[in-house]
């Protein structure tokens, strides 16, 4: 009885929930200005947000300072301000020296921190043994503080004469300033100081800011080694066998050794890299002899940047060019005997830089872009997408701060080349955001991932000894398909932020979301479900799967180092977890949870059959009767078969739109195997690759099965996906590719029916006949349709 009341409620408990927050576009136009009117109940603004609930925040620019007094002792001024709103106050970095500083800072504070009327704005000449002195001040009534909204010019800063302590009359200096109401749709938002987060000091001011970045534009080398002439090896009494090493960054690939030993090997083999603009790596080539099994000799070295190679956007051949090696070996690199060198060995190669090619940095399974790398291939967009990141509710403590436990939560959303990360709310298990965030959509059936982590870079969290040993710690992640949106609507959902630890699975908190998809043009959207998810060259010429995954692999480092390295980093642990970088490694748990996604659509078969055969025994008399007589119209009028079969999907489909899914999908416990896991199984899932078992022998046997289930994982995997894409041909989770489905189905039994059978068979026949030279390359239409359609694998942790 117990597991029957808890059951329900944990169920309960992972499932989306609809949210009702009061969105910008519901608000009505405000009436009155002023702060305090907005503070003690007074209509609220519009927003140029319409997609998160409006936040209100007084914003003092603070710009520069003229003709400050100096000391009288020191005979100099050190000069900075003080914002101060109640008990918050904010100071700007201070001058040395300096009696006309320039700060151009901005300070925001929050509606929820108010706690007085009047704002004061001080001048302090900072001292270094004694109390700062005090220069001068100006104060502000909230009620007289001007409203600004975007797209509103920005508020002209002004002078102002500093006051006395009681401002009873004026003293020797001014103060530039500019002093506002604005909302979160400020352009001065993301780089104010706010008072929400006082508390953070020093470089933690930096990492709690809100950002939006750009991944680095990636593209593939290619690399064909085609010979090399003149290898000169080191013991002039045999003939070398020479391979060639080419390394670019800290990525290195080997082409294999010649088959036949001499000195102008042959090898025509092709090796990819993947490369990121700026170039700032270089292509490096060596010749190397293989001694044994054990031993190679360095032959011959050269150095390219890769500014020396052309982009090419399409499969046109490349010219192949000859390049002088360097030579190495005994006594070269000596100064005498380097003159004595009348000769270098010279290498053929063909380098290009593929543009048309879409280089993965993120898996397949999750991709949210396919364009290719050049932009002169690329499409106009055909929507747009528009996320509110509101607020999360509920999240776990993630650390301890004086003995307490404490979340320091921001969010990151991925879709595309665009990444965006939210200010950081300290100190909060319901933080809220309130940010909106646009993306240009080129294809519907991709995905956007959001995922929200711990800060642990808001000073005094670091670990003691620095070079980054704190780390942004997972919350939860959510991944919203756009081809399963209704265009132009929009969902407001909590979406459940659920993770796999080695003590089992935990909902660590919910993630409130805003999401509209708004459709540019519909005959694109429409004519994008007939043609290929990728470009072209990937089918042309396609990379074997090895190769996908080693640059993918690829792929993914390089982007989470240059990501690191902005400012405010986007740290590498925030990136692997939103780019499910180990998304193919073995788990038992995962295995199951495809075993049971294909168990699930064999038992949808097995149902059939098992129909049939109750037909068969005449369990029901007048079900077998009417099929009796559907059988003897067939046998009879064969034509009708095909007719009858798409009418009757036709009119499954129009009967499927009344229970079609009404919320976007979220991450199953259930579907993923997750809530009913052996222990043994998530300490293995949580195992370390390689492993971390001490037998040398287990440690291989272990790995080497692991590596092995992967693949047949993946394959598992990808048999459930193309059976539950099968099922939602009707099933409107993608609304576009069903109504094209249906539409189709009624066309083609009304051609059915008003064609000659023979005439179908004979034409379709021919066509399946036709010869090579009429079938092109590329997938056909239905194929391209097939592999759009969304499948399970979004809910899939």
């Amino acid at each position: 009885m117990a597991q029957q009341q808890v059951q329900p409620s944990r169920a309960e408990e992972y499932k989306l929930k609809d949210t009702s927050p009061q969105l910008g576009e519901r608000w009505p136009h405000a009436r009155g200005g002023g702060w305090m009117g907005l503070v003690y109940g007074g209509d609220k603004l519009t927003s140029t947000y319409d997609l998160v609930e409006q936040m209100h925040y007084l914003y003092v620019r603070v710009v520069k300072a003229k003709n400050l007094p100096t000391n009288a002792v020191s005979g100099s001024c050190d000069p900075y301000v003080e914002v101060k709103l109640g008990n918050y106050h904010g100071t700007t970095k201070h001058f040395d020296k300096r009696v006309n500083p320039e700060w151009n800072q901005v300070f925001a504070f929050s509606k929820e921190r108010i706690q007085s009327t009047i704002l004061e704005v001080y001048v302090k000449d900072r001292e270094m043994v004694a109390r700062d002195d005090y220069v001068g001040r100006v104060a502000f009534d909230l009620n007289e503080v001007p409203t600004r909204l975007p797209p509103d010019s920005p508020l002209a800063p002004q002078w102002y004469r500093l006051e006395d302590h009681r401002g009873e009359s004026k003293v020797r200096g001014e103060v530039m300033l500019a002093v506002w109401i604005g909302t979160q749709a400020d352009e001065a938002f993301p780089d104010a100081w706010h008072s929400d987060a006082a508390s953070v000091q020093g470089e933690g001011v930096f990492n709690i800011r809100s950002k939006v970045y750009v991944s680095p534009k990636l593209w593939y080398l290619r690399v064909i080694v085609i010979e090399a002439q003149d290898v000169q090896p080191n013991d002039k009494s045999r003939l070398p066998e020479v391979f060639v090493k080419a390394q670019v960054g800290n990525q290195v690939l080997k082409t294999k050794v010649c088959p036949t030993k001499t000195m102008n090997p042959m090898w025509n083999e092709d090796l990819v890299f993947v490369a990121a603009e700026p170039f700032e790596e270089h292509l490096v080539l060596t010749t190397e002899d293989r001694l044994n099994q054990t031993k190679d000799e360095l032959l011959g070295r050269i150095v390219l940047p890769l500014t020396l190679f052309e982009k090419r956007l399409d499969h046109r051949p490349v010219h192949s060019r000859w390049f002088n090696m360097e030579r190495f070996g005994f006594g070269v690199l000596e100064g005498e005997l380097r003159k004595e060198l009348k000769f270098s060995s010279r290498i053929h190669l063909r380098v290009c830089l593929e543009g048309a090619y879409h280089v993965m940095d993120e898996s397949t399974m999750y991709i949210s872009d396919n364009r290719p790398t050049a932009r002169q291939l690329w499409k106009q967009p055909v929507g747009v997408l528009e996320v509110g990141i509101l607020s999360a509710q509920g999240l776990a403590p993630m650390k301890k701060t004086d003995g307490r436990g404490t979340t320091d939560a921001y969010c990151v959303a991925k879709y595309g080349q665009k990444w965006v990360r939210t200010r950081t709310i300290i100190d909060s298990f319901s933080p809220k955001w309130n940010e909106q965030y646009t993306w240009e959509v080129y294809d519907p059936c991709t995905v956007i991932t959001l995922g929200v982590f711990d800060n642990g870079h808001v000073g005094g969290n670091e670990k003691p000894g620095g070079g980054g040993a704190a780390r942004d710690m997972r919350i939860g992640k959510v991944r919203i398909r756009l081809s399963t949106l209704e265009m132009d609507r929009i969902y407001t959902h909590a979406y459940p932020l659920v993770v796999l630890q080695p003590s089992g699975v935990k909902k660590m908190g919910e993630l409130h979301l805003a999401v509209r998809f708004t459709c540019l043009s519909l005959a694109s959207m429409i004519y994008l479900y007939g043609h290929p998810l990728l470009p072209k060259m990937h089918y042309i010429h396609p990379f074997t799967i090895n190769q996908v995954d080693s640059l993918r692999y690829q792929a993914m480092s390089i982007v989470a180092s240059r990501l690191g390295r902005a400012e405010p980093p986007l740290r590498k642990e925030a990136v692997e977890y939103m780019l499910d970088v180990d998304s193919h490694m073995w788990s038992m748990r995962r295995s199951k949870a495809n075993f049971f996604r294909i168990t699930s659509l064999l038992s949808g078969t097995i149902g059939m059959f098992r129909w049939l055969d109750d037909v068969r025994r005449w369990k029901n008399p007048i079900t077998t009767l009417l099929v009796h007589v559907l059988f003897l119209i067939l046998i009879c009028y064969p034509e009708l078969i095909l007719p009858t079969m798409f009418l009757y999907m036709f009119l499954i489909g129009l009967w499927s739109y009344r229970f079609r899914p009404r919320h976007p999908p979220h991450m199953d416990t259930k579907l993923s195997a997750a809530e009913v896991i052996h222990p043994d199984e998530l300490d293995e899932e949580f195992d370390t690759f390689p492993t971390t078992k001490s037998h040398d022998i287990v440690r291989m046997r272990y790995d080497r099965l692991r590596s092995v289930a992967g693949r047949i994982q993946t394959v598992v995997g990808d048999l459930a996906m193309q059976g539950e894409r099968l099922q939602s041909l009707l099933s409107w989770r993608d609304p576009r590719a069903t109504s094209l489905f249906v539409v189709f189905c009624l066309v083609a039994a009304v051609m059915l029916y008003v064609t000659p059978f023979q005439m179908v068979a004979l034409l379709a026949g021919l066509y399946m006949l036709r010869h090579p030279r009429f079938r092109s390359k590329l997938p056909s239409v239905p194929n391209n349709f097939f592999k759009r359609l969304p499948s399970r694998i979004d809910s899939m942790l």
